[in-house]
């Protein structure tokens, strides 16, 4: 035979289920009344407004495009060291340097940085030094020739930016 209190623990258990579930109903439709739910979508919908402009847009796209080629060139760099030969190293160095420098402009661009345009500058130099150095290996090497056009759309990405 079933104990009594164990018949009645499911029933009073759906019966304060059923309560919660018409209480939270009844707070949402008086938060509906209230205009709390369309305020919370308008402020979803604002959230959601938000386009970065162009000019900046094209400071991110240019970084990661120099970041992708610089990748490439300085993998190409270390397959030249790994037959001995090092007359890519001046060219290793400068994309090393071009890389950290376009992914933290990619970054501060991203965010709208306040030091942005300062970073630009910098990156424009950066940028410069990279491309005189792919420049030296471009006609022999496609990696080489890939990242010093990066580097160019990049510095003239900065300068419009800077502008």
């Amino acid at each position: 035979m079933q104990d009594n209190k164990n018949n009645l623990k499911p029933e009073a258990d759906f019966s304060e289920s059923r309560r919660n579930v018409l209480l939270g109903a009844t707070v949402m439709a008086t938060a509906a009344g209230l205009g709390f739910s369309n305020k919370a979508d308008a402020a979803m919908d604002h959230h959601h407004m938000h386009a970065v402009p162009a000019d900046r847009q094209r400071v991110i796209d240019a970084s990661l495009g120099c970041v992708k080629a610089g990748q490439t060139c300085i993998q190409h760099c270390i397959d030249m060291f790994k037959m001995q030969d090092t007359s890519m190293a001046e060219c290793a160095d400068s994309v090393q340097e071009m890389l950290a420098t376009c992914t933290a402009l990619s970054q501060l661009a991203s965010y709208d940085s306040r030091h942005l345009k300062d970073f630009a500058k910098v990156c424009i130099n950066v940028c410069k030094d990279c491309k005189k150095s792919c420049d030296k290996h471009a006609d022999k090497h496609a990696a080489c020739k890939a990242c010093a056009e990066s580097c160019a759309d990049c510095i003239k990405a900065c300068k419009e930016y800077v502008a």
